[in-house]
This record gives structure tokens, sequence and C-alpha cells, in this order.
């Protein structure tokens, strides 16, 4: 079993920076990738950004790239997302994923990951 807590979400104004950070604990030996993604209101979640591999390969949906930055630290089994000039858009409920080591690994696709946090809240004003 693998706990995870997001943290860092909030009320911010369009164009401001916000990171998010997902601690995992217990079994957390055995992860090959952490991931996240977005829920907004009213729609469906989406992928947002993963980390993969002893490697660190990322991945990151187009609508994001070049704004949020996903990285991690795994001495302290902690991935985070830095986010960068913050769109109206981006308003959504930010859930980070994790996945151990085994078996073919589609970043973007939510059964790919075990584990998942509860969630932390980022709005974006206008």
């Amino acid at each position: 079993q693998v706990q995870l807590v997001e943290s860092g979400g909030g009320l911010v104004q369009a164009g401001d920076s916000l990171t998010l950070s997902c601690v995992a604990s217990g079994r957390t030996g055995n992860i090959y990738a952490m991931g996240w993604f977005r829920q907004a209101p009213g729609k469906e979640r989406e992928f947002v950004a993963a980390i993969a591999g002893d490697a660190g390969k990322t991945y990151y949906t187009d609508s994001v790239k070049g704004r949020f930055t996903i990285s991690r630290d795994k001495a302290k089994s902690t991935q985070y997302l830095q986010m960068n000039n913050l769109k109206p858009e981006d308003t959504a409920d930010y859930y980070c994923a994790t996945r151990p080591a085994g078996g073919m690994y589609y970043p973007s696709r939510e059964g790919s990951y075990d584990y998942w946090g509860q969630g932390t809240q980022v709005t974006v004003s206008s």
C-alpha cells in the first residue's frame, strides 16, 4: 500500500505560480512512476504530467508544456509540480498518483497508476 498526500493548492490570479507537492508513504520502494492528473468542474479527469524510471523521464500534456515542470525527490518520496503562468483553464482539483515497476507504462492513462491521493484544489482567477 502507498499513501499519497497532496498539498500546495490555493487561489491565485492568472499569471501567478504555484508549486504542488505529493508525499508518498508506505511501500514506496517499488514506485516506478509518479504522475499528476486534474479534474475541472464538470469535466473528466485528465493527465497533466508524469515522471518515471531511474532517469526521471518526464511527460506533459500539450496544454501545460513550457509552463509546468514535474520533478521529484526520491529520497523524500516526494514529487512536485511547479506551475507557472497559470491560466483560468488550469482551475481544477489536482491529484497525484503512483505506479509500481513492471509491465507496460502509458503515462497519460489513469489505469497505469495504482494509488491516488485525495487531491488539492487550484483556482485561477482572471
